[in-house]
């Protein structure tokens, strides 16, 4: 699977690598696929492809009073209108941690996938994120 590969700096860069090193073989039930180019920064399983990358920019629609979903822990901020409507892909965003994480998840698995992946990476994103301010 490919995925575009970001600028980032080497700090970022560092971190990133040691988090997506440290994605899990599976996730919300879903087998790791291969993704290319490595310097993408990302994992990705099922088909179709939850995708996981690291290193994005803030997300648009973020503004300073937005909400987001906890999940272990972690605050997700979901685009409101991505949120309120279930057929369609969800791509949450770890806003409150840098690097972002961004996490591309498409509608068939919206439901119990959706909160397992979120409750799945949160001991990642703790570990290998620096929290910046809290997201809720």
């Amino acid at each position: 699977m490919s995925i575009p590969t970001l600028r980032l700096t080497a700090a970022d860069q560092a971190v990133c690598e040691r988090l997506v090193n440290a994605l899990p073989a599976k996730l919300a039930g879903q087998s790791r696929r291969k993704t290319q180019p490595a310097a993408a920064l990302a994992g990705a399983w099922g088909d179709p492809a939850i995708v996981a990358q690291c290193g994005v920019g803030t997300p648009a629609g973020l503004t300073r009073t937005s909400r987001c979903m906890v999940a272990d822990g972690v605050g997700w901020f979901v685009p409101p209108q991505q949120a309120a409507d279930n057929s369609v892909d969800v791509v949450l965003s770890t806003v409150g941690y840098r690097p972002v994480l961004q996490l591309t998840v498409p509608a068939k698995y919206r439901g119990g996938s959706l909160a397992a992946a979120e409750v799945e990476l949160a001991p990642i994103v703790k570990q290998y994120l620096t929290l910046v301010h809290r997201c809720v």
